[in-house]
């Protein structure tokens, strides 16, 4: 393990600290049942603000290697999320004329959730992706998977072996990588000189404004604002021409950035949300002071509603096995004392228990089979994908708690 002395981004040792949810297990260590007698190896969870370009970052590092050889989570099984993918290809590919003579690649590919509608298109597709299990699967649906972890060096030889990358994307992998420089020289190292990063990310304000401390787990070691990306873009010779606010993942960040030198002029949108950034004081220490007050609320007010529940009587589940869900119930402190089962479309995970909380993981259909009154809705930020998929449980009477920005009950 590594301890962030100074700012992944900058190297700035000016480094306050803003929140600590303890000592936590990986949030996507699945426990096998014959491991149930061992303990979780647990590290600290522990959050900073960097003072000198306004990054908000984890103070440990967990090797990309224990992370992510092996790994849980399959893109494909979110159906808003291959939604989500498919819209922007359907925009990409006439905007930039992409055809049979270009090169697409994606970082952090997954499963080939996003790749898989460039293939549909026509347009050749490179995938890189480190975890081998799922890498293993988007090979089989046809897309061509390095797997290996994206860095400068890997774009040095796929460069030297003739691909050059008209489109970049990296959706949800930068606040993954300790080597944050390393990664974004590795996108200006593989990008034609006219090509196009295409970056999304979990954006820190929505994070801070509306409690969703659970985003915070071993994994994501950074939380991103434009000021933060700006500077770590301009130090790489990467200009930022274009920016959205996107509702997914609980409000994100989607960045459009070329090489500086052949740069066209950037959007308007850009210079306007750095403006809003700093009147919403992205730099000052007050706006991240409260958090951890807020945090607390939340926790304490989650352990107070399912007791209460449960003194009445009621049988409470939990659906979405994701990390955040870890995080959630570890930092509160429920486990399978309080929660029956976690139910989630995933097969991967199904058979599984929740590290930390050990609570068992099975298939969607318990919520009808077992009827539990309520259900802690850990994956909120597809609340909308999920109450659809479970108009039935909602209609013969369960309930779902909704536990940030506040706890309620829906």
């Amino acid at each position: 393990m590594v301890e962030a002395l100074r700012c992944r981004a900058c190297g700035s040792a000016d480094l306050l600290p803003i929140l600590s949810l303890g000592r936590t297990p990986l949030a996507n260590a699945l426990v096998e049942a014959a491991d149930l007698a061992t303990p979780d190896a647990t590290f600290p969870l522990d959050v900073v603000f960097c003072r000198g370009c306004t990054l908000v970052q984890l103070t440990l590092s967990v090797p990309p290697e224990r992370l992510f050889r092996e790994y849980a989570y399959f893109s494909s099984f979110s159906d808003a999320l291959v939604g989500h993918a498919r819209r922007l290809v359907e925009r990409l590919v006439p905007d930039r004329r992409l055809g049979a003579a270009n090169l697409v690649c994606e970082v952090a590919s997954n499963d080939g959730y996003l790749l898989q509608h460039y293939v549909a298109a026509g347009v050749p597709v490179l995938g890189i992706e480190p975890a081998a299990n799922i890498a293993k699967v988007a090979r089989e649906r046809g897309i061509e998977t390095v797997s290996e972890f994206f860095g400068r060096d890997l774009a040095r030889a796929l460069r030297a072996s003739g691909r050059v990358a008209d489109v970049i994307h990296a959706n949800n992998v930068l606040a993954h990588v300790p080597d944050l420089r390393g990664v974004v020289a590795g996108f200006r190292e593989l990008l034609a000189p006219s090509g196009l990063a295409v970056i999304e990310a979990p954006y820190v304000r929505d994070m801070i404004d509306h409690c969703e401390f659970d985003t915070i787990y071993h994994e994501h070691l950074c939380y991103f604002s434009l000021t933060a990306l700006d500077r770590l873009f301009r130090s790489e010779d990467l200009t930022i021409v274009d920016v959205e606010h996107l509702p997914i993942h609980g409000g994100s960040l989607r960045i459009f950035a070329t090489p500086s030198a052949s740069s066209p002029a950037r959007s308007g949108s850009v210079d306007a949300m750095l403006a809003d950034e700093r009147a919403w004081g992205v730099d000052k220490d007050a706006t991240y002071a409260a958090f951890a007050s807020d945090v607390e609320t939340v926790r304490r007010d989650l352990i107070a509603l399912v007791d209460e529940l449960r003194r009445e009587g009621h049988h409470v589940a939990a659906y979405g096995a994701a990390a955040k869900g870890a995080t959630l119930l570890n930092y509160a402190g429920i486990g399978a004392d309080r929660i029956d089962f976690v139910a989630d479309r995933n097969t991967y995970k199904q058979g599984r228990y929740m590290p930390g909380a050990r609570i068992p993981i099975v298939a969607p259909s318990a919520l009808l089979d077992r009827a539990p009154a309520y259900t802690l809705l850990l994956t909120w930020n597809f609340a909308d994908e999920i109450f659809s998929q479970q108009a039935e449980y909602r209609a013969r009477g369960g309930k779902f708690i909704v536990p940030v920005p506040r706890v309620e009950i829906r």
